[in-house]
């Protein structure tokens, strides 16, 4: 059994007197590729925020690669890559010189920064429009180019925040098909929420649910599936299971209009 490249014990998160993340304890296993799960407002984006020390914890701890994140939280920013809900591709610049920006934030040395971003450009299939502005490429290949800027200094962990949001299939499955490059090439450890369950089921090792807060479930698709004691069940199923289906899971207006605004802009 691989070991864990990233615990929490009791992590927390309040906003006053609501509890975003309550005192959750997981485990990722170094090279998994690990999917949260949950309705809008569960306290996914909040819990990858306090692990990529954006966000500082109420209580509890948590270390990633071995490095804490409130006390060595400059380690911890240099052993992962993150791609965000929102847009970090600036549109006026060329995919080389977006990645150019990205390479001298991580202070690559400079005789590697050429190949390196070469390397990433031919890796996620956009060596052809390395010189094109970003404000022409499609959505998939802006997922893909922001996959690069994250993944340009080599990290052992990469941070997806619903990576295929506002994509169609088409460009869902291209997104895809590189994410699992990187873990079977380089054996990262990928750490994702999505609410395309689908992804979920054939991508991700195992899952956790969370809910108002609270990791209510986790394991393996197929365990997870199981244990509805039905061998017909889907993890749409199992979502509904434990997350609930009222109709007030869908999130703020403020959340709303956020995930409209990114499909937009992807489209």
């Amino acid at each position: 059994m691989s070991e864990a490249i990233i615990t929490t014990s009791a992590l927390t998160r309040r906003f006053g007197t609501l509890t975003a993340v309550n005192a959750l304890n997981i485990e990722v296993k170094t090279g998994e590729v690990f999917g949260l799960l949950g309705p809008n407002g569960a306290g996914k984006t909040t819990f990858i925020k306090m692990l990529n020390t954006l966000l500082p914890p109420t209580s509890g701890r948590a270390s990633v690669a071995g490095f804490d994140i409130i006390h060595e939280s400059d380690k911890v920013r240099r052993v992962i890559g993150y791609v965000p809900q929102m847009l970090s591709a600036d549109g006026t610049l060329t995919g080389y010189e977006n990645l150019l920006i990205f390479a001298k934030l991580y202070d690559l040395p400079r005789t590697e920064r050429d190949e390196r971003i070469r390397d990433a450009l031919s890796f996620t299939g956009l060596a052809d429009a390395a010189n094109k502005l970003v404000r022409a490429y499609s959505g998939g290949m802006i997922r893909r180019l922001e996959i690069a800027q994250s993944t340009l200094h080599r990290p052992p962990i990469l941070f997806l925040d619903e990576p295929t949001i506002g994509l169609d299939p088409v460009a869902r499955k291209a997104v895809w098909k590189h994410i699992e490059r990187l873990r079977t090439d380089f054996g990262t450890t990928i750490f994702l929420t999505t609410h395309f369950m689908e992804e979920a089921d054939s991508m991700c090792n195992r899952v956790a649910i969370m809910h108002l807060g609270n990791v209510v479930t986790i394991g393996t698709p197929m365990e997870l599936k199981l244990s509805l004691g039905n061998e017909k069940a889907t993890l749409d199923d199992v979502f509904v299971h434990y997350a609930g289906d009222s109709l007030d899971s869908g999130g703020s207006y403020r959340e709303t209009s956020r995930t409209r605004r990114i499909a937009r802009r992807l489209g």
